[in-house]
């Protein structure tokens, strides 16, 4: 299907499941002062009352300055806790007495992993595997996994430890004997978040820039907006059995389409794809279809252990997808692009 015959269509929002809160909850959150982080506690602070919501992350400076902006004195409930999901005993530590832990802590740049493998596996891998032991260890109920996109069939190491992280996770359900519940969702590029191209073209602008450099013309993303990721997160800790990798319904777009909103006077430099990268984002593919089945707002990736129970998603009337379906930006029916394009970038607030 070519770009010019995709429904033109914006975002929606995915609804909390009813009835599902997290008022009176400890949550933790891995990661918590990254781009994803301060959006989720931003959002628990507007529309909950939680007991506890822990920022767990190694980076001090961070953790100083989100304080300015989520004061202890407004934010009773807030916790600000120095820690690596390398060290397990730690992340036990503060877990105690925790409900609810989202994982977003990871190395994602993926130059950055090829060059520090041995970095990129200690946290992405081994993490998750620290994460869901004290989980275990101390009886967290549920733990949502933020998985990404280069995990579907990845060709880059960032995206081969994600894979390993998602398998984790899923297998994790095994351990739990019931007790505790672990699944991931996965969506692509955050619209704003720190490293997006958004930012970078921004930057490139503001610096005088007179042509904006673009891999490849025929390259195309999914795009999601952090509050929509927020959301997407909140609502599958809400509905999860355990076991599933979610994946959102969400728009792709032309990376050229991108450039010209934020600069439609210059021209583009074709510079080529950097190693690692792919033409065209793929979230499920045709192998995982045979296990995925639709929902109205995201596709679910069924687990193939035995403590799976399909009957309990009976009442969304979930339907088996196409044989040799497959999920990717370029194949996507939800297209934006002009205007589209424009509310979503002014929407995401970046």
């Amino acid at each position: 299907m070519t770009p010019d015959k995709r429904a033109r269509v914006e975002p929606e929002g995915f609804r909390v499941t009813e009835g599902f809160t997290l008022d009176n909850k400890s949550i933790l959150v891995t990661g918590g002062t990254g781009s994803f982080g301060q959006a989720f506690v931003n959002r628990v602070l507007e529309h909950y009352s939680p007991r506890r919501l822990i920022i767990f992350s190694r980076d001090e400076l961070k953790q100083y300055e989100m304080a300015q902006r989520f004061p202890l004195e407004r934010h009773s409930c807030l916790r600000y806790f120095i820690g690596d999901v390398r060290d397990r005993d730690r992340l036990e530590m503060a877990m105690r007495d925790v409900d609810y832990v989202i994982h977003a802590a990871a190395m994602k740049h993926v130059p950055a992993a090829e060059y520090n493998p041995f970095e990129c596996v200690l946290t992405n891998i081994h993490g998750a595997e620290n994460i869901v032991q004290a989980a275990l260890r101390c009886g967290v109920d549920r733990v949502v996994a933020l998985s990404t996109d280069k995990a579907a069939n990845p060709i880059n190491l960032y995206g081969a430890t994600k894979l390993a992280s998602d398998k984790i996770f899923v297998a994790a359900n095994n351990l739990s004997g019931g007790r505790a519940r672990f699944c991931a969702v996965r969506y692509g590029n955050v619209m704003g978040s720190r490293g997006s191209v958004i930012p970078f073209f921004r930057k490139l602008l503001a610096d005088g820039a007179t042509q904006l450099p673009i891999t490849d013309e025929r390259m195309t993303r999914f795009w999601i907006a952090i509050e929509e990721g927020v959301d997407f997160v909140l609502s599958s800790l809400g509905m999860m059995q355990g076991g599933e990798i979610f994946v959102p319904k969400i728009p792709s777009t032309r990376i050229v389409d991108l450039a010209r909103v934020l600069a439609p006077d210059l021209p583009h430099e074709i510079v080529g794809i950097r190693p690692g990268e792919k033409l065209h984002e793929v979230m499920i593919t045709e192998d995982d279809s045979r296990q995925t089945l639709e929902l109205e707002d995201r596709y679910l990736i069924q687990p193939t252990h035995s403590f799976w129970k399909p009957e309990a998603y009976d009442a969304l009337n979930p339907q088996p997808v196409e044989d040799g379906f497959r999920y990717s930006s370029d194949r996507n029916p939800q297209w934006l692009e002009g205007e589209a394009i424009e509310r979503m970038i002014e929407a995401a607030r970046v």
